[in-house]
């Protein structure tokens, strides 16, 4: 009997998986077929604000990307660091060296705000943002020449407070690196764009771009309410949309630089991820449980001792698996890495159900060496990890 009922719920979960799936494909396709903003005919100036912690040399390639913009307006780079000491600081003056005609500063910011350093710097550096619009990024973001154009287009419509942008993710040579990169490309991206179809639109900003005119950021009371916030460009899309202005996904697809995670770093970046999301979005993330169809579909072939309908099941969820991995990640992101990594679809898809599972254990997550208790999306500081 207890079979029975294992295969039976496993069954239905793997077609509510298989629906997603195929609600992804049609979401996508949405996406790409939708009407286009004329990046010609709009650019103000915009303030570009990075708040910095520590280099690797795949960051200054990041940098130079946003001072070879192709952008008929003016725009300016902040780079905020807590310390005159932190090891950014030489790259930023190479840049200013090696882009004169850009408008480059250096913030410091020595302040404190809250247990989010990098919301901390950014909300110390937006009363030195000399632009009404304002275009917050993670340091390691790569852009193309017509990223700002592009960005900033749909501010032309004045119902619209925010845009962010999907992104896909360069990995280097470990496993756990890989499997976040096609986590992100092949799964994240597949549930941004259902989210957008399903709920008539976004409702929530990326980390990856976080644009936004200045109107709507004193709306919501600037950044300093967000200090304590684990996911503070979810939150700040949120407050945003909630304010009545409507939050846009760019045409542009950035690239972000996956460290050389291990195992063990992969799965606690994982677990912070989710419990943040569990936290903010309690409801849509319990429904998170319907989408795990390739895992489900395994686990009913193991249910069902490998009956022709649970095969057959499988393989059906199999292949819409794989293509919702090439139309978004490859299709959509444009990221040729998951073609050499689709064969990690299945133990990362795994993976991601266990952590969600793991993710209602507890309400601690590690970020930075250091351990915080997570409650209703804001963070307490615990002890400091070794």
């Amino acid at each position: 009997m207890l079979a029975v009922i294992v295969e039976s719920i496993t069954s239905i979960l793997a077609l509510c998986g298989l629906g997603f799936y195929l609600a992804a494909l049609w979401s996508a396709r949405d996406f790409v077929r939708r009407k286009r903003k004329n990046t010609n005919a709009f650019h103000p100036p915009v303030s570009i604000l990075k708040s910095l912690k520590g280099f690797d040399h795949d960051m200054y390639a990041s940098f130079v990307s946003h001072c070879r913009q192709q952008y008929a307006g003016d725009y300016e780079i902040l780079f905020g660091v807590s310390s005159m000491e932190d090891a950014s600081v030489a790259a930023v003056e190479q840049l200013k060296a090696e882009f004169p005609q850009i408008a480059i500063r250096l913030v410091l910011c020595p302040e404190v705000l809250g247990a989010n350093g990098k919301v901390s710097n950014l909300a110390l550096m937006v009363p030195q943002a000399s632009f009404a619009h304002i275009l917050i990024n993670d340091s390691d973001i790569k852009v193309s020449p017509r990223y700002l154009a592009r960005v900033v287009a749909p501010f032309a419509n004045a119902e619209v407070g925010m845009v962010t942008a999907l992104y896909r993710g360069r990995s280097h040579q470990t496993i756990g690196s890989k499997m976040e990169a096609i986590g992100i490309s092949t799964d994240f991206a597949a549930g941004v764009l259902t989210a957008r179809k399903l709920e008539g639109g976004i409702r929530f900003g990326l980390g990856s771009t976080l644009a936004m005119s200045r109107e709507a950021l004193d709306a919501i009371g600037g950044l300093r309410p967000l200090v304590d916030h684990l996911a503070d460009d979810y939150e700040l899309g949120a407050r945003i949309a909630a304010k009545g202005y409507r939050v846009e996904l760019a045409d542009e697809v950035v690239e972000t630089t996956v460290p050389a995670y291990t195992f063990r770093q992969f799965l606690a970046h994982q677990l912070r991820w989710a419990r943040g999301m569990r936290d903010v979005r309690k409801k849509g993330y319990a429904g998170v449980v319907f989408t795990f169809g390739l895992p489900w579909a395994v686990l009913n072939v193991l249910a069902a001792g490998a009956s022709l309908p649970s095969v057959a099941l499988l393989s059906l969820v199999c292949a819409a698996r794989v293509t919702v991995a090439l139309a978004i990640g490859v299709g959509v992101l444009r990221d040729l890495e998951v073609l050499r990594d689709l064969w990690l679809l299945l133990p990362r898809d795994m993976i991601a159900l266990g952590v969600w599972v793991w993710s209602y254990a507890g309400n601690t997550v590690t970020w930075r060496d250091q351990t915080f208790a997570l409650k209703d999306g804001r963070m307490q500081r615990l002890t400091t990890t070794r």
